[in-house]
């Protein structure tokens, strides 16, 4: 079994840092759903601002809102405004990638969704995996040079 991408966040600002809560991260159900992340699901988070990297559990805010905030122990790695990424991961058999299209969403500055992306591994005629990012209506997206290497 291999660890790997099932949904992604890309670029989620950080809306409210909040210690004194039990800890997790609060995000909007409707942007969860769209996604496919689950609450309670373990979520790898990393701050594209600070580099910090953490690990911890989703919890549902208000539908709507497009809330993210760090709670507890999380809140002390983030400021308000701060960029990061959300990632769920899944377990798979290598043969089983080519069936998983995860969702990604990318964000502005005022949590709207800007973006939205499916990642795709297929298999060649020499059986070699292949990754391509497909955008809304199934077409293959090139994403420029300088926009892959800052992110």
């Amino acid at each position: 079994m291999k660890k790997v991408l099932a949904a992604k966040l890309h670029g989620i600002h950080v809306t409210e840092a909040n210690l004194h809560y039990h800890g997790s991260i609060t995000l909007d159900p409707d942007q969860c759903h769209e996604a496919g992340i689950l609450p309670m699901e373990f979520v790898e988070i990393w701050n594209k601002n600070s580099g910090a990297r953490i690990s911890t559990y989703v919890i549902f805010g208000e539908p709507g809102s497009r809330c993210c905030v760090l709670n507890g122990a999380a809140a002390r790695t983030c400021h308000v405004g701060d960029q990061i990424i959300v990632c769920s991961s899944t377990y798979v058999d290598g043969a089983e990638i080519v069936r998983l299209k995860p969702r990604i969403l990318a964000f502005d500055r005022d949590n709207h969704i800007t973006d939205r992306m499916t990642y795709s591994v297929t298999r060649d005629c020499a059986k070699r995996y292949c990754f391509e990012i497909l955008g809304e209506a199934g077409d293959a997206k090139t994403i420029p040079l300088r926009a892959a290497e800052s992110n």
